[in-house]
């Protein structure tokens, strides 16, 4: 029946059979199967979900983070190229106001001008000077451009319609990429203007956006609003070359857009250049190219497998060990329902002994009675014949009454000690009483018993049979811990006015600190390896009846030494009421 029981209670659903089907072998080890698949995914699935919203929140982050660095960067870099041309144009514009026309159409002057510029200003490779008719009247720099007709020319026109002009790259007469820097002085004697024009190579813009190089930086430029490069590019080509561009900003604005290349995407910003017809054209790694974003995935990724593993490990332990705990608790309940069933035995036994006692004394005393009354007959009749015969017959009959009687009163007392019964007792009787019982199997494992028992102790008062059975418990273990050849000393003696003690000290291996202090412990056994497992019940059962006694068991030991248990009861005090009904 308790089979039945543990198997339709213990059989784990994931197995698709029913316990019926199982051994119970078979039975614990598919419930461990499902108790790891059950932890397991208790474990992991929240670590999963919280580890995913940690993944794309990190994500968005670093996506927030490059859209914010594409566009710092793109102000940098205008910010760097603005100043660049706000310095030289400040430069001209110093120049332009300080000197004529004639002035600066003396080479000599304008060479020295030139070199003083050109110290403060890197990238500037030629000074000129335009007349009001588009003819360059002076010329300072590595290119033969003097006497040159600029009157055709968009910059030379775009000078003289504003106070300072800077010019896309184009190659002009010297086929050279390169821009102008063009500011234009009315001339007091025709009305007419005149031009002051720097030129700078589209080296110096490439340096310039160099500067904004970073880790996370693919590709910086400039373009015009034609589509024309202005500057070399890492993708695109050099400068002149074609480029299509999607979006393009308002002025003074800097949009910042997404964009794939391949199968990576990246973040390109664009931004206009004040007052220049240039674009600045930023591309930028996306989050997915980044190294940061890769570092975070690593160290994600490790750290989801160590938690894999480690939670995997402690669910595999975890789950073996619970269900190890529970077939040691159905193992416990089955020897529980077994000792039970046993003790229910005993006290059908033990009622049933009352019961045939009780029946069997009943006729006992008819036959005593019976016989009493013939040895009255006999005695009144001096001359019968077969008087002394009768007599000794009747003596026989009357020694076997006697004897019947005195096994019928064991079964009672059997019987009672069934049920808890307090009488005053003596300790060294109960000692001596359970010593009858083990002194054969002491001296057959040449175990000697040392008795130091004081006289006169004060009665306690307890119950005879379970005190047999307190002492009986701790003896008998002991000679179990001692096997073969050694010593038992057993000490009684008065502590002081109010107990009384028993010590009972063995040479066995002792106990180990870890195991000793769960002794008490209910199922707790030392036994496991013997021929005669122990129950785990004995001391358990010691200890209860003991504190139900009003005593106290105490348990010390060493390893390698030897087991004390000193066992305290309180002295009954003479002269109480319940000692009155007793003695009665």
């Amino acid at each position: 029946m308790s089979e039945n029981r543990s198997s339709k209670r213990n059989c784990p659903i994931f197995c698709g059979l029913s316990g019926k089907d199982l051994s119970s072998q078979a039975r614990y080890r598919c419930m461990c199967n499902s108790l790891f698949i059950v932890m397991l995914a208790i474990t992991l699935i929240p670590l999963s979900i919280t580890s995913g919203l940690n993944f794309f929140q990190y994500q968005q982050l670093v996506r927030e983070d490059s859209r914010a660095n594409a566009r710092w960067n793109a102000e940098s870099a205008r910010a760097t190229i603005n100043a660049y041309l706000e310095k030289l144009e400040a430069a001209i514009t110093v120049v332009i106001d300080t000197y004529s026309f004639e002035d600066l159409s003396d080479p000599k002057k304008l060479e020295q001008i030139f070199r003083q510029l050109k110290k403060e200003h890197q990238g500037l490779v030629d000074l000129s000077i335009v007349g009001v008719d588009g003819i360059q009247t002076a010329y300072v720099g590595p290119y033969r451009l003097a006497g040159k007709d600029y009157s055709d020319s968009l910059w030379f026109h775009k000078a003289l319609a504003r106070r300072m002009y800077v010019s896309e790259v184009f190659t002009g007469f010297r086929n050279v990429p390169h821009f102008v820097v063009a500011a234009s002085k009315k001339d007091p004697s025709s009305d007419r203007y005149w031009v002051i024009r720097a030129s700078i190579d589209t080296e110096t813009l490439d340096r310039f956006l160099a500067l904004a190089d970073t880790e996370a930086l693919e590709d910086i430029f400039l373009i015009n609003d034609s589509g024309i490069l202005q500057s070399g590019s890492r993708y695109h080509g050099d400068a002149m070359e074609s480029f299509q561009l999607t979006r393009k900003p308002k002025q003074n604005d800097i949009v910042i857009f997404e964009e794939m290349r391949g199968n990576s995407s990246f973040y390109r910003a664009v931004s206009r250049i004040p007052n220049t017809p240039w674009l600045l054209v930023l591309d930028q790694q996306g989050a997915e190219a980044r190294k940061i974003w890769h570092i975070f995935k690593g160290r994600l990724q490790l750290t989801l497998g160590l938690c894999f593993l480690a939670s995997g490990g402690m669910v595999f332990w975890l789950s073996r060990f619970l269900a190890g705990k529970f077939r040691e608790a159905d193992e416990t309940r089955d020897s529980i329902l077994s000792e039970t069933e046993h003790s229910n035995k005993l006290a059908s036994i033990g009622r049933l002994a009352a019961g045939v006692a009780h029946e069997i004394n009943n006729p006992l005393a008819i036959i005593a009675e019976k016989a009493g009354l013939m040895q009255d007959l006999i005695g009144l009749e001096q001359d019968f014949r077969h008087r002394a015969k009768f007599l000794d017959q009747l003596a026989s009959l009357q020694n076997a009454v006697v004897r019947a009687r005195t096994i019928t009163h064991r079964l009672l007392g059997f019987a009672r000690r069934m049920e808890t019964s307090l009488t005053l007792v003596q300790l060294n009787a109960i000692v001596t009483e359970v010593l009858s019982f083990l002194e054969k199997d002491a001296a057959y494992r040449n175990i000697h018993i040392l008795l130091q028992l004081q006289e006169n102790l004060p009665v306690i008062r307890a119950d005879h049979g379970q005190l047999q059975q307190v002492f009986l418990n701790v003896i008998n273990n002991a000679i179990d811990a001692i096997r073969s050849d050694g010593e038992i000393h057993i000490t009684s003696r008065r502590e002081n006015q109010k107990t009384v003690m028993v010590a009972i000290s063995d040479t066995g291996p002792g106990i180990a600190p870890d195991v000793l202090k769960h002794i008490f412990d209910p199922f707790f056994t030392t036994k496991g390896n013997e021929e005669k497992k122990g129950t785990g019940l004995g001391l358990s059962i010691t200890y209860g009846i003991v504190q139900k006694m009003g005593g106290k068991i105490e348990v010390s030991s060493e390893v390698g030494v030897g087991t004390t248990f000193i066992i305290t009861f309180p002295v009954y005090k003479e002269g109480s009421e319940e000692e009155s009904n007793d003695r009665a």
